[in-house]
């Protein structure tokens, strides 16, 4: 295969189209539970570690974007949580179960509100350990993950479990096992898809949790860009309908 723009593209494209084509199924139930979980009054909470917080970014605080949305991050035991920038110099931190209590501990989390995990290997302590408590706690939970590299990758949480072994829903974000997708002549491989196809994911819910709530007659909370007229204005307001549950941070 040749590695060059145009070839990253073709896989690119190739991946979309497997998401369009195999997860529309889940992607409704997905949107399902998040209008029952928002007309409970509840929030998307989405937690994402390494890349996979680009999911996480893609839900909450974005223009178009659903605005009862929170994300929750590493880094809160940091900004939230006052421990030393330090801690996050660890490489091995999204491994460990027991950071997940830790920020969970610090979030602004209500029983009505739902989850969505992103992880494209769905294995790492820290992500398993936050679905499990979730999920012990009564929330409902979304998963995204790639599931041809979870199925070959071995758990690194204590039980043996994945994120996709204890969700509600799991959206396969068909990314290859080790994500990358144009392989090298010596061995490797470079491209990286889990990103865009999470993505697509992301905004393939929104898409159809706001077409529930028109068809319902209900206005959904979305979010101006704040770099447009009245952008500023329009958010606060619906930002003041959940205040202190969703955290807006640089």
């Amino acid at each position: 295969m040749t590695v060059d723009g145009a070839a990253y593209v073709a896989a690119v494209r190739e991946a979309q189209d497997r998401v369009i084509a195999t997860q529309n199924e889940g992607v409704q139930r997905a949107a399902d539970l998040i209008v029952e979980s928002l007309r409970a009054g509840g929030v998307i909470q989405a937690f994402g570690s390494g890349h996979s917080e680009a999911l996480a970014m893609e839900i909450a605080g974005r223009a178009g974007g659903l605005v009862p949305t929170n994300k929750i991050a590493l880094r809160d035991v940091v900004v939230f949580g006052g421990e030393s920038p330090d801690v996050l110099f660890d490489h091995f931190l999204e491994r460990d179960p027991a950071i997940a209590h830790r920020i969970l501990d610090l979030a602004p989390i209500d029983p009505t509100d739902i989850f969505v995990i992103a992880s494209s290997s769905g294995i790492n302590g820290s992500t398993v350990e936050l679905a499990r408590t979730v999920k012990e706690r009564g929330h409902k939970l979304i998963a995204i993950t790639s599931l041809d590299h979870t199925a070959r990758a071995e758990p690194r949480h204590p039980s043996g479990q994945r994120l996709s072994d204890v969700a509600d829903v799991v959206l396969d974000n068909c990314a290859p096992f080790g994500d990358a997708v144009l392989p090298l002549p010596d061995g490797g491989s470079v491209g990286a898809v889990s990103s865009i196809t999470a993505a697509l994911l992301a905004q393939l819910i929104v898409a159809e949790v706001v077409c529930r709530m028109i068809q319902a007659g209900e206005q959904p909370p979305v979010y101006l860009s704040a770099n447009v007229p009245g952008g500023d204005e329009h958010n606060r307001i619906l930002e003041e309908r959940y205040a202190g549950r969703i955290r807006r941070t640089a």
